[in-house]
């Protein structure tokens, strides 16, 4: 006879009763090799979520945000303490970035939403937590940092890449001592990114130094990083601190690392092996105390199989990786890095530009946005500086591209790619003339040779009355 399978026990502490119920009804019902996978234990409050942690020692717990008596980040620590390595998913209705970031680090293993789009959704955390957890008894258990978080400045973004990206924030921010190397296109936020690391990784402010390695001659780029003694070198006058002593035990961040000459590639590496460094000219060791954070725009992998870039180097950089997905990935982010960027904005420009219409909206969602987050705001910054009034418009953007077509192709399209039906690039033509003027329907009309009343028809036929309303003639 078959040994039956030991149940995993789910916590669940939420104080929705019917939801609660729906929860523990689901999974009570999932099965494994046709037996009962979880035996589960609920709560409706955070004390009593706590005592059925000690009584029940559950294999996993889906715990509340937002509890009658206390929240789920107050107790997110004593129910760690209570469950030892249970993964804990906390889940709530809110989308707040900031209490994601001090979830995962405070230990959480997974921040969803509710309500949940349907339930093989949680069954796919709940799968993986359970998972881990089997994989992680083979090792201790790292103990997380209980810093209290900072706010997240200039981080927005709400597409799924973000919200990922949030997650593991936190996770890095609790391992204060690991190397993290940032990757991701010129003007993505490499830097604002190793700032909040930096930020919540320490109780008490501590020194964030930035040096970009393209900036700096190379020549003088060792004296920046390690300093030097008086005498070293022509110049050198007195003895200088370099940016990793001025880091003492905060984040030395070394931006565009990729262009790190194969010199100072090797000091770099010796500095990372042996946790200390000299002057130049000089003979003291001094301890290395702070964190190393690189940040590149090139493909590291490549440079190293291209002899660029030193591979042991890249292996002690890349102990933690992150990337920052391009703008073009997360267009759905843009009206958020709009609203966010216009505040700032107008601030410094002493502007007060508040309205975006939504035909202005669309028409930054279509640019292709190769300098990405930074491009944005000097495209924002420029537009405000020149709007008439309180309205962003379109004719102060730079206008949309289109694909350039062949001298000798007489219908004017590419000759790649499928070619769209006639009702498709009729369609495409007065969406694109109606951005170029900025929604100002008057100017489209005579641009397009048609009356009027045949645009409004044209509109209600290919259904862009919602992005080009019946009553905006003119924003001009």
């Amino acid at each position: 006879m078959r040994t039956p399978r030991p149940m995993d026990t789910l916590l669940i502490v939420d104080d929705d009763v019917s939801l609660l119920e729906s929860l523990a009804l689901h999974f009570e019902e999932v099965e494994r090799d046709g037996e009962p996978r979880y035996h589960v234990v609920t709560a409706t409050t955070a004390q009593g979520g706590l005592a059925a942690a000690s009584d029940a020692s559950p294999s996993l717990v889906i715990l509340d945000m937002m509890l009658p008596d206390r929240s789920g980040l107050e107790i997110i620590e004593e129910m760690r303490a209570r469950c030892g390595d249970a993964p804990i998913i906390l889940v709530t209705a809110y989308h707040d970035m900031e209490s994601t970031i001090r979830a995962m680090k405070l230990g959480a293993f997974d921040y969803v939403h509710k309500p949940f789009p349907d339930p093989s959704a949680l069954d796919r955390v709940v799968d993986r937590a359970l998972h881990v957890r089997q994989l992680s008894r083979r090792a201790l258990a790292a103990a997380g940092s209980e810093a209290e978080p900072v706010q997240l400045g200039d981080i927005v973004g709400r597409t799924p890449v973000m919200q990922a990206l949030v997650k593991e924030l936190g996770r890095v921010a609790a391992a204060t001592r690991a190397s993290v190397l940032i990757t991701g296109e010129s003007g993505t936020g490499k830097e604002l990114i190793a700032r909040v690391i930096h930020n919540y990784s320490y109780d008490e402010p501590r020194p964030f130094i930035a040096i970009n390695c393209s900036a700096i001659v190379d020549t003088l780029l060792e004296s920046e990083l390690f300093g030097h003694e008086r005498g070293a070198f022509t110049g050198a006058v007195q003895q200088k601190p370099g940016k990793f002593e001025l880091a003492e035990e905060g984040t030395i961040f070394l931006d565009e690392i990729g262009d790190l000459s194969p010199l100072l590639q090797s000091k770099l590496l010796r500095v990372l092996q042996e946790r200390e460094f000299e002057r130049v000219g000089g003979v003291k060791r001094i301890p290395l105390g702070a964190r190393v954070i690189a940040a590149t725009h090139r493909d590291l992998a490549a440079e190293v199989e291209a002899k660029r870039f030193r591979e042991d180097l890249y292996q002690r950089l890349r102990v933690v990786t992150l990337h920052v997905a391009p703008l073009r990935e997360r267009r759905d982010d843009i009206p958020l890095l709009v609203q966010a960027l216009l505040e700032r904005i107008n601030e410094k420009v002493h502007q007060r530009v508040t309205r975006v219409p939504p035909e202005v909206l669309e028409h930054l969602r279509a640019l292709p946005w190769r300098g990405n987050v930074r491009e944005l705001e000097n495209v924002l910054t420029r537009a405000v500086v020149l709007a008439p009034g309180d309205v962003l418009l379109a004719e102060h953007l730079p206008p949309l591209e289109s694909p350039q077509p062949r001298a000798s192709d007489a219908a004017g399209w590419p000759d790649t790619g499928p070619l769209p039906t006639l009702a498709e690039a009729e369609r495409q033509l007065i969406a694109r003339t109606l951005t170029l003027t900025g929604g100002h329907k008057g100017k489209a009309c005579q641009m397009l040779g048609i009356s009027r009343p045949t645009l409004e028809r044209k509109l209600t036929k290919y259904r862009l009355v919602k992005a080009f309303p019946r009553g905006l003639s003119s924003v001009s």
